[in-house]
């Protein structure tokens, strides 16, 4: 199906900032597959180096650092790095989603910093470093991918899930503030996903698949219409908004 021209990323230049994870190379290319050059910003090695494998078949400049954005002068450096070789950023997609699970009374105050500033806040550094150029050239599209324990919770899941509270928070916050500067801000919401092709019958015999209403897992590569979409200028009314890829799950009572 060929993509229709307002949903067309031609021309647009993406930062994709990546906690690590399987989703970070679907996200990768479904940007790069609509047209947008790729700049990925990744906490390890062995993930960006997936992220530009699954961009080594697209057109384009793509290219990309490892970091750990814990403060004002990494960002101000992957910034540098970014602006040596693009003269613009028109999208933004933070994927923070560290995993943490352990029981609420188990859980240390470094542990906590830590799951905090790996998800909330390198995202909040790193939107707050990219909104003051969106801001500048009054255009922008960032979006969230978070969890669904954004919404929901889970036993053994307190820390991580206030995490992905937070980025919704701020999706929502950010709308609200930068929607002057025509910069749009939303989420996609996922839930259980797995980036290997399991027959669906064989899915079910696990007891939470059970629980999906679909009743199957979701695949990264699921996530990158709705991605396109948003970062699009076809996403011109839709701001603040988390919609959920997750097969029903947060739909579930």
């Amino acid at each position: 199906m060929p993509l229709l021209p307002k949903f067309s990323l031609a021309g647009k230049t993406a930062i994709l900032h990546s906690a690590g994870g399987d989703d970070a190379p679907f996200l990768a290319r479904a940007l790069a597959e609509a047209g947008a050059t790729v700049f990925a910003v990744c906490r390890r090695q062995d993930s960006l180096d997936a992220v530009l494998g699954a961009l080594s078949a697209q057109s384009g400049e793509h290219g990309g650092v490892v970091a750990v954005i814990d403060s004002d002068v990494k960002v101000a450096g992957v910034m540098s790095e970014f602006q040596i070789l693009h003269e613009r950023v028109d999208i933004l997609v933070n994927d923070s989603r560290s995993i943490f699970a352990r029981a609420a009374t188990g859980i240390g105050l470094a542990d906590w910093d830590e799951v905090q500033s790996r998800n909330v806040r390198a995202t909040f550094l790193i939107s707050q470093a990219v909104g003051a150029l969106m801001i500048a050239q009054e255009y922008g599209r960032i979006v969230n991918i978070i969890s669904g324990l954004a919404e929901r919770g889970m036993i053994n899941g307190s820390a991580f899930s206030v995490s992905q509270a937070g980025l919704l928070a701020l999706a929502r916050s950010l709308a609200v503030e930068w929607g002057q500067h025509n910069i749009r801000v939303n989420a996609i919401g996922v839930g259980w996903t797995t980036a290997d092709d399991i027959p669906v019958e064989e899915q079910r015999q696990e007891q939470l698949v059970r629980y999906i209403p679909l009743r199957q897992k979701g695949q990264p590569r699921d996530i990158g219409p709705l991605l396109v979409y948003l970062c699009s200028e076809a996403c011109d009314y839709t701001t603040g908004q988390p919609v959920y890829v997750d097969g029903g799950l947060n739909a579930h009572p």
